[in-house]
């Protein structure tokens, strides 16, 4: 065995370097020889190759060591045709695997010529080019500052192994030409970004505007396709008219662009450039699950896709554009449209050990891409705590290619029931299949199974918003022996943070289709108004990005949600707002009593009347003196909705909404308020209500009876963060307030559903009262509608019709009630603070 060992040091761009190096791979492998080392470095202009040769003429490789030298020496005058005129220093060095073939005078003849060439250049022979850029060069020889430094004006070339120079991707990237005719859709936007291939133009006058493009007769679609189109349309950034849209969103199915599928739409390239509005793709955003097919799986979608972003499954570092692209989950068409079943984790188990440390079970490819990771996987399965299964039964010619292996891992493969395995396992392996996106991705983030990710070059999904490093382990598919070591070296504390993560982040984006496609569009949203952007917290914890609306405040401060991490308390003062639908006729009238009770309260800051009586305002000398500023204003429309409007007379952060008719004192007030500071993101008050399956009519129910729990305290009196307005305002969709609003009931249903689907908590109920109601309201007032039977038929429609929107039942149950110390006691009522709350 004998090695050689060239350095190249030149001063010429990076592209003829990389070619120059590449040059002496083709002459070692035309021999029987192999590169065992290839580097090449931008950083200090070197390119090293190590070339184990070994002597076999037969086959047509160097028969001696001259002849070796002579194979260096072509590669050599290939090297100095590259460079065009520049110089190059090629200096040998002698392996200490040479014994001492080479003679002592062919060695200082190489010497003497390396020196010759040196003296030339020193002499300036042999000419240097000046470039414009004259900053000085450190090379290894030391400072020369009479060397300008050399400016790369070719695109980088990513570094290619000895061994991967005959496949598929390799030969990618030795043609451009080739490149660009096989992967036009990523090549020829490669450099596309939001500034250079966005039109923001469209965005100032109306805002983030989406425009889906009505769908065209006789064209088939899928069911995923169709959910999300339906979920676009169905949005608050959807739009109508494609003169006020900022983002368009085709029709035609773009999917699934696998040729063998069934769902594969043809001649999709001419039906795109053929519409109207297309422009190259300039504002478009194309979704794309599935992308080229057997045997090579290549990132083409068949189609030019010109300036359009992608959102993208399975999608490679190499091809993603930075803050242009999206990279989404791969999900099946099972996947639920809306809601999503939540998080498997329903309590938090110290230490958060279970029975496996790291599980798989999935196909096993036995050729072609994405068959090395998992055919590897049977090493470091033990049959004990890392349980990794694999099998080759699947396809329709699987025997036919079928290895020693395939029947004792199909044997054990159905030996395991994979949801016991993925319930019952600290860690999930996430190894790439045929394309880099998996489906045990989103499976292993349900099950609060921390994922092992082992796909090299994937853009995990989301990437530009989330912290991956929190809720998974990124391992090395080359590295694969040193995982079980790795995931057992994880603390406990760790542990259970990843697990936790993995539920805010499955619950947050992933559990339904609605949300990825949400959560797509918020962060081009974010890109079109980047200086209302949300922050890397608000995407990374709870609530999650899609109910922290950055255009409330851009500082966290304002949201209820962050109080605790910023270790801030909020505004030590409350607004009331009093919801007046009846004319005021007398001085005697419940409203005027609330009114005079509320601005008793220490915590009072200011009360707000808001007018939705049919009658004109009231004369100003008609509302009682009170001890704070009394503000009455017009309800938006006068309709039910307007009492959650955010209306900027509204200065705190806390909230005391109330009905004309209640009834409460000072002190409940204070108390209610005194609890609320210490939950500001929930809803504390007094009436509370509840919910429950009836299995006879298959819907849920409303009932007013007083049972052991309760699921909604009523906004008649209770309070809340006035966050809850903007969200219920902005966040909620237009068919779910008309709906309130005919009805002219439902709004404190709605906003308690709003408030549970955000925290994913119950309100909290303060102190029982059973009368909370002013009992002597005419019957001709709004008022009466409590006596109404139908009105307890609407509330019951109006619980169903909410939980289908939400996807699921957001409402969640609550045994709690918080009491006053001593309430109840039987002790003096002097060393009692709330006192009066006793008599009521």
């Amino acid at each position: 065995m004998r090695e050689w060992r060239r350095t190249v040091e030149e001063i010429f761009d990076s592209s003829r370097l990389f070619r120059c190096c590449r040059a002496f791979s083709t002459c070692c492998n035309s021999g029987d020889g192999r590169i065992i080392e290839y580097t090449f470095q931008i950083g200090h202009m070197r390119c090293i190759n190590r070339c184990i040769w070994e002597p076999n003429t037969q086959k047509g490789g160097w028969g001696s060591l001259e002849e070796a030298a002579g194979g260096w020496s072509r590669v050599t005058g290939f090297a100095e045709s590259l460079t065009s005129g520049h110089f190059a220093v090629l200096i040998l060095k002698q392996s200490h695997l040479f014994p001492g073939h080479m003679q002592a005078k062919k060695r200082y003849l190489i010497l003497l010529s390396a020196s010759a060439c040196l003296a030339l250049l020193y002499l300036g022979v042999v000419p240097l080019p000046r470039a414009s850029n004259h900053r000085h060069e450190s090379s290894r020889h030391g400072h020369r500052p009479d060397h300008p430094w050399p400016h790369f004006s070719d695109r980088l070339h990513p570094f290619v192994p000895w061994d991967q120079t005959d496949t598929e991707e390799y030969n990618l990237h030795t043609s451009v030409k080739h490149n660009r005719d096989v992967n036009t859709s990523v090549y020829k936007g490669k450099r596309c970004r939001m500034d250079s291939c966005f039109d923001f133009s469209l965005c100032k006058k109306n805002g983030f505007k989406v425009y889906a493009y009505p769908q065209q007769k006789g064209e088939k679609i899928s069911e995923s396709y169709q959910n999300i189109l339906s979920i676009i349309e169905g949005s608050k950034f959807y739009t109508s008219d494609p003169g006020q849209a900022c983002l368009f969103v085709l029709s035609l199915d773009t999917l699934d662009r696998d040729q063998l599928s069934p769902q594969y739409v043809h001649n999709l390239k001419t039906k795109i450039q053929n519409l109207p509005l297309w422009n190259d793709g300039r504002n478009h955003l194309i979704f794309n699950l599935y992308s080229g097919t057997w045997p090579d799986y290549t990132e083409d979608l068949g189609f030019d896709i010109g300036q359009a972003m992608l959102a993208k499954a399975s999608i490679s570092t190499e091809n993603f554009r930075p803050n242009f692209d999206v990279s989404i989950p791969l999900f099946s068409k099972e996947h639920p449209r809306t809601g999503g079943d939540r998080g498997y984790l329903k309590y938090n188990s110290i230490p958060p050990f279970r029975k496996y440390m790291l599980v798989f079970k999935g196909k096993r490819y036995l050729t072609g891409i994405g068959s090395d990771t998992r055919n590897a996987l049977y090493h470091v399965h033990n049959a004990e705590d890392v349980v990794l299964l694999t099998t080759c039964k699947h396809g329709k010619d699987w025997q036919k290619h079928k290895d020693a292996r395939c029947d004792k891992d199909n044997t054990e493969y159905d030996r395991y029931d994979y949801k016991e395995m993925l319930h019952n396992s600290t860690f999930c392996l996430v190894p790439r299949g045929r394309r880099l996106g998996s489906f045990r991705f989103l499976e292993a983030l349900q099950a609060a199974c921390v994922p092992v990710m082992l796909s090299n070059g994937w853009e995990l999904p989301f990437s530009e918003i989330i912290n991956w490093n929190t809720a998974a382990v990124i391992g090395d598919e080359r590295l694969l022996l040193q995982i079980p070591t790795t995931v057992r070296s994880i603390h406990q504390d760790k542990i259970l943070s990843l697990r936790q993560q993995t539920q805010f982040l499955w619950e947050a984006y992933f559990s339904s289709v609605e949300k990825i496609v949400l959560t797509t569009l918020e962060i081009i949203h974010d890109r079109v108004l980047e200086h209302r952007s949300r922050s890397t917290l608000m995407w990374n914890s709870h609530p999650g990005g899609l109910f922290a609306l950055p255009q409330y405040s851009s500082y966290l401060g304002d949201f209820p949600f962050f109080y605790a991490t910023l270790g801030i308390k909020p505004h030590p003062k409350f607004t009331a707002v009093i919801h007046a639908v009846s004319n005021l006729v007398s001085q005697s009238q419940p409203i005027l009593k609330l009114l005079m009770a509320v601005s008793k309260s220490q915590y009072c800051a200011q009360i707000v009347v808001l007018w939705n009586c049919d009658k004109p305002l009231p004369a100003k000398h008609r509302w009682p003196a009170a001890s704070v500023p009394v503000v009455v204003v017009e309800g938006e429309n006068k309709v039910m909705s307007s009492r959650f409007f955010p209306y900027d007379t509204i200065m705190t952060d806390a909230v005391l909404s109330l009905d004309e008719d209640t009834v409460l004192s000072t002190t409940e007030v204070d108390f209610a308020f005194t609890v609320w500071q210490s939950f500001p993101e929930r809803i504390v008050g007094y009436p509370a209500r509840s919910h429950f399956w009836d299995s006879n009519k298959e819907r849920w129910g409303y009932t007013s009876k007083w049972t052991n729990d309760y699921s909604m305290v009523l906004t008649g009196a209770a309070i809340y963060h006035r966050y809850y307005h903007y969200l219920y305002t902005n966040y909620l969709p237009s068919s779910l307030k008309s709906m309130v609003d005919q009805l002219a009931n439902c709004e404190d249903i709605l906003m308690n559903f709003l408030v549970s689907a955000v925290t994913k908590l119950p309100p909290i109920k303060v102190t029982q009262k059973k009368q909370y109601k002013e009992t002597m309201m005419g019957q001709s007032s709004r008022a009466s509608r409590w006596a109404d039977p139908d009105h307890f038929a609407q509330r019951q429609t109006c619980m169903n019709k909410f939980a289908s929107w939400f996807g699921a039942m957001p409402l969640v149950r609550s045994q709690m009630r918080l009491d006053p110390v001593l309430f109840k006691d039987q002790v003096s009522i002097l060393r009692k603070k709330y006192r009066d709350i006793e008599r009521l």
